[in-house]
């Protein structure tokens, strides 16, 4: 059977959000929060009569509203306009009355735990469908890595062997230099003596 579900608020960023869910954990996953924001006192259960019926709603669903306003929890908020204006109105919101949670019949209760389900179910969906995405785009950017790095080895072997291939010649021409050199020496040395002696 789906648990109770209780409704969290929250200021996080530019706005204040609030969820109806079954646990503080099911609340800080749904924002997204890397930290306990209840231990550090930034969250809360609250029983905000019209936070309550807006987030009853739609279980599982963060809304928001501008942070520091009193307006209505949506799913889509607009960003805040006039945060002067909002702070000055904050005293006039604490001397408004407090009024009691509105009473949710068990059947609306159990009706909006399943929905809380649903849209958990949802999400975990729509992420296991983004790190699916993310996975595939990993695989594709380092296939395109390695086809680039294969070619670059392949280039550099390819390189290498021509540098090789004209070392060996150039060590063959060095060779036919100095036996040339030496050839040439002793020619020189012969025809030389041979001016010599039909000078003498």
């Amino acid at each position: 059977m789906p648990r109770r579900l209780k409704v969290y608020q929250t200021s996080l960023g530019f706005y204040d959000q609030a969820i109806a869910a079954p646990s503080m954990k099911a609340a800080l996953e749904a924002w997204g929060a890397d930290s306990n924001l209840f231990h550090q006192g930034v969250a809360k259960e609250t029983d905000d009569p019209k936070v309550v019926a807006a987030t009853m709603a739609k279980p599982g669903v963060v809304l928001r509203r501008p942070v520091g306003s009193n307006g209505p929890f949506k799913e889509h908020a607009e960003l805040p306009t006039d945060l002067a204006a909002d702070e000055a109105g904050a005293g006039r919101r604490s001397k408004l009355k407090k009024q009691a949670p509105p009473k949710l019949s068990d059947k609306k209760t159990l009706q909006a735990a399943r929905e809380f389900e649903r849209e958990q179910k949802r999400r975990d969906a729509e992420r296991r469908k983004e790190e699916a995405a993310r996975a595939k785009e990993r695989e594709r950017r380092e296939k395109v890595v390695a086809k680039a790095q294969a070619a670059l080895d392949n280039a550099r072997r390819e390189h290498e062997e021509k540098a090789d291939a004209i070392e060996v010649e150039r060590a063959a021409l060095d060779e036919r230099a100095q036996a040339e050199e030496t050839r040439w020496e002793k020619q020189k040395a012969k025809l030389e003596a041979a001016l010599r002696r039909t000078r003498d």
